[in-house]
């Protein structure tokens, strides 16, 4: 048994963390507890919602797609992040964020049933953190290790024609070199036809404004929810 660290916010649904025993009672790990603690096998298939976050949007997208996961039964959301990189550091950089979920590993990644991934648009590509994070799962490719898994893309944009798809394509990219099936949105989502904001066939996305203070929207929210459970069901039928 490992510990399971799972929060509830309000109108927000479930979010899920998993946390090393060893840092379960320090003051990250409590604090990424939120609310309450639930314990679960580690049998238990997961998805691994791995994105990159600085204004919060992309972070929020992962909940709901988290969210989406979690409604389908047999089935979980591991929620993982990746620190920022510098091209000089001169601290270490904690094992836990002082907030919010803690740093993937590979082991996160190699054992996941699937994987989504988010990240906000630097120039149509996905940003140096998350990039950084993938250029260190060689060992993964050589060994086969994500071949055959279902994967997907989600980002958010300051603009609305920012580089949404293009971004959700060039994350696919090493996805696709691991040899993961790429899945996108299907158009039994009404909300598709009639979006004004973020949200497409390759994926959940979001325009937070040049500003970064644009909410997320009703359609972008049912769109990252409906993209977490068609993963999740795909996942299952691939296991």
């Amino acid at each position: 048994m490992r510990r399971l660290l799972s929060w509830k916010k309000k109108k927000q649904g479930l979010r899920i963390c998993w946390v090393n025993p060893q840092y379960a009672h320090t003051k990250p790990a409590a604090h990424a507890a939120g609310f309450y603690l639930q314990y679960a096998t580690m049998n238990t298939p997961y998805i691994l919602v791995l994105f990159y976050s600085r204004g919060g949007h992309t972070q929020r997208l992962a909940e709901l797609i988290a969210q989406g996961i979690e409604s389908v039964g047999g089935i979980e959301a591991r929620l993982r992040t990746v620190p920022p990189v510098a091209a000089q550091t001169t601290t270490a950089l904690p094992p836990i964020p002082p907030t919010g979920a803690p740093y993937a590993t590979n082991d996160d990644l190699k054992n996941c049933s699937g994987l989504a991934m988010g990240s906000p648009t630097h120039f149509g590509n996905m940003a140096a953190p998350l990039k950084h994070f993938l250029d260190q799962t060689s060992g993964l490719w050589l060994g086969g290790g994500l071949i055959g898994k279902p994967a997907s893309a989600f980002t958010s944009t300051g603009s609305l024609h920012g580089g949404q798809e293009m971004t959700l394509f060039t994350m696919m990219v090493p996805l696709m070199h691991h040899g993961m099936v790429m899945v996108g949105l299907p158009y039994d989502n009404s909300e598709l036809m009639g979006t004004r904001s973020g949200g497409t066939p390759y994926g959940a996305s979001h325009f937070a404004g040049l500003n970064n203070d644009l909410v997320i929207s009703d359609s972008e929210k049912k769109l990252a929810v409906a993209q977490g459970q068609h993963l999740a069901r795909i996942a299952l039928k691939l296991r």
